[in-house]
């Protein structure tokens, strides 16, 4: 995983992805439009009563496949922080196109 970037910028709400399994680029079209969470866990609670965690969550979206190898463009609400590169996210298998 790591952030779209340019020789001089770089874009942290834009991220790559590879995707477990996805080794072409024809595999990638199931996954396409499905979110995306980074899951990351904070260091003060936040939330009230039951549902207070320290848990959190950044979501996005699959966009578009990038190359031949399986690698997928996905682009997330807020920007990923630097400690994402490289982490693992998780694909929810929703919304549905079948």
């Amino acid at each position: 995983m790591g952030y779209k970037r340019g020789i001089r910028l770089q874009y942290p709400k834009q991220v790559r992805i590879k995707v477990e399994g996805l080794e072409t680029r024809d595999d990638t079209k199931f996954y396409l439009g499905k979110r995306v969470a980074y899951v990351y866990k904070a260091s003060n609670s936040k939330g009230v009563g039951k549902k207070e965690s320290k848990y959190r969550v950044i979501w996005g979206k699959i966009l578009a496949p990038h190359g031949n190898n399986g690698v997928v463009k996905s682009k997330f609400r807020r920007n990923l922080p630097p400690t994402a590169i490289g982490g693992s996210v998780r694909v929810m298998l929703y919304p549905s196109r079948i």
